[in-house]
């Protein structure tokens, strides 16, 4: 038995770590990463990360969550990563929508995007709904998805997601402005036709 396994006896030992959360954490992982290679790697990055701060663990949580916990940090290392190496290109539709926030903070008036035909907030406890939503949100194309996910659905701060995907706050708010505009049109597609 280690030192670590005797400071910290009513733990489970790393050596059960793969057996018993392996496959909970790489569900986890590839949840967001989308990437069986890389969800995999990153549950390794996370087990030995876990063993080096093993001697931290102060036994508040479960060691199951705590390990989850290290593995969110390892999934927003890879998301930042990914980022890195995209190139984005911003279209002339962008440049507009830019140039609208512009007049907008400058007070002058612009025109409001057309409403939605029917309220995403009353299919809130509509388990159909979440269904096709979760579908939806996945025919969003990086760094698009990965804005809305953070933002909306993680909800983390625009200060945590601009650090995460290294990026400026305008251009998160362009992000989550096509993430939307996307996700009108194919809920719209998608739900309507079921929901009628």
């Amino acid at each position: 038995m280690s030192n670590v396994e005797k400071e910290t006896p009513n733990i489970t030992p790393p050596s059960k770590w793969v057996d018993l959360y392996g496959d909970y954490l790489y569900r986890f992982a590839l949840s967001r990463l989308k990437n069986p290679e890389i969800a995999s790697d990153c549950v390794q990055d996370t087990f030995l990360a876990g063993i080096k701060a093993l001697d931290r663990f102060d036994g508040r949580l479960d060691i199951k969550y705590w390990l989850r916990g290290i593995m969110r940090n390892k999934i927003v290392d890879q998301i930042r990563k990914s980022i890195k190496t995209q190139t984005v290109d911003i279209s002339k539709e962008d440049e507009a929508l830019m140039e609208s926030m512009w007049y907008k903070y400058s007070g002058i008036a612009t025109t409001n995007p057309d409403p939605w035909e029917f309220n995403p907030r009353k299919q809130f406890d509509n388990k159909e709904f979440w269904v096709v939503f979760k579908e939806c949100v996945e025919t969003l194309k990086n760094p698009i998805k990965q804005a809305f996910i953070l933002k909306m659905l993680e909800d983390q701060t625009t200060e945590e997601v601009c650090k995460v995907m290294d990026i400026s706050p305008n251009y998160l708010w362009v992000l989550l402005h096509r993430a939307r505009e996307q996700l009108k049109i194919v809920l719209k597609e998608k739900w309507l036709t079921i929901d009628s």
